[in-house]
C-alpha cells in the first residue's frame, strides 16, 4: 500500500455564521417565552376575572351538583328495590 498520497479531508465551518445563529436561535428563544408568559397571564387574569364575577362560586357549585348526583343516585336505588320487592 502506498500511504505517500493520503489526504485528509477538512470541514470549514464559518464560526462567525455559526455563533450569529446561536445568538440569533437564543434571542428567538427568548422572544418566545416572553410571548407565552404575557399570553398565559392575559388567560390567567381573565380566568381570576370570571370566577370573581360568578353569581355561586366553583366550589359551592361542585358541592351542589356533588350532592344532586348522590341524591339521584340514592332515588334511583330506592326505585330499583321497589321494583324488584314489587316483582316478588
Amino acid at each position: 500500500m502506498n500511504h505517500r498520497h493520503q489526504s485528509q479531508r477538512t470541514i470549514d465551518i464559518d464560526s462567525r455564521l455559526v455563533t450569529t445563529g446561536a445568538v440569533l436561535t437564543a434571542a428567538g428563544a427568548v422572544v418566545a417565552c416572553v410571548g407565552m408568559t404575557i399570553a398565559a397571564s392575559a388567560v390567567f387574569a381573565a380566568g381570576r376575572r370570571m370566577i370573581r364575577d360568578m353569581d355561586v362560586p366553583p366550589a359551592q357549585q361542585a358541592a351542589t351538583k356533588w350532592r344532586q348526583a348522590k341524591e339521584a343516585s340514592r332515588a334511583g336505588m330506592q326505585a330499583w328495590q321497589s321494583a324488584s320487592d314489587a316483582r316478588n
